[in-house]
């Protein structure tokens, strides 16, 4: 397992911004838990909430180098983050190694590419989905999924996530293999 990407850091608000109005009722729920929340329950909550991007203002930054996970608050078995994406941007191919996340499309257009495991072991990708404003999409565990935006360079993509409990390590995987090597045309035989 890995860290979180240092390339893309949790960067908190959480204590200079008021928490939106919209989130309230999620945030008291989600501050009462005591275990991990359970898949369908957070498919639920994500589905139900009433939020737009002009509400999640303050938590919207971008970074021009890798997607930004900006931190609205936490708790012992939760975290909910205003993840932002700039056009090209996409995470690691990952999956949530012991937590269970929930994320909601508040703008743009996400394209979500679903993997499994063949028979030698590597990973390949089963399929590959564009969703829009209010999508919502839960994994766990061994899920193995890429969020991606890969809209034109003026659509930016807003997604509202939750992972309970907060994601601190995850598996990250290559369509290389284990052992990635790097392409140069010598190693194109002739």
């Amino acid at each position: 397992m890995s860290s979180i990407p240092s390339k893309t850091p949790v960067e908190s608000i959480m204590a200079t911004k008021p928490v939106p109005e919209c989130l309230s009722e999620l945030i008291g729920f989600l501050e009462g838990l005591q275990g991990r929340v359970p898949l369908d329950k957070l498919h639920r909550l994500l589905k139900g909430l009433d939020v737009c991007h002009e509400q999640l203002q303050e938590f919207t930054r971008f970074s021009d180098c890798t997607y930004r996970r900006n931190l609205i608050c936490e708790g012992e078995w939760y975290e909910l983050l205003c993840i932002c994406w700039r056009s090209g941007q996409r995470s690691p191919i990952h999956n949530h190694a012991g937590s269970t996340c929930g994320l909601r499309i508040i703008q743009g257009c996400a394209t979500e590419t679903l993997f499994e495991s063949s028979p030698c072991g590597q990973i390949k990708a089963a399929n590959s989905s564009d969703f829009g404003e209010g999508y919502v999409c839960t994994s766990q565990d061994a899920d193995i999924h890429q969020v991606s935006n890969l809209q034109a360079t003026d659509c930016d993509l807003i997604t509202l996530h939750i992972y309970s409990p907060p994601l601190r390590t995850m598996d990250t995987y290559s369509l290389l293999g284990p052992e990635s090597v790097e392409y140069s045309p010598t190693n194109i035989d002739d």
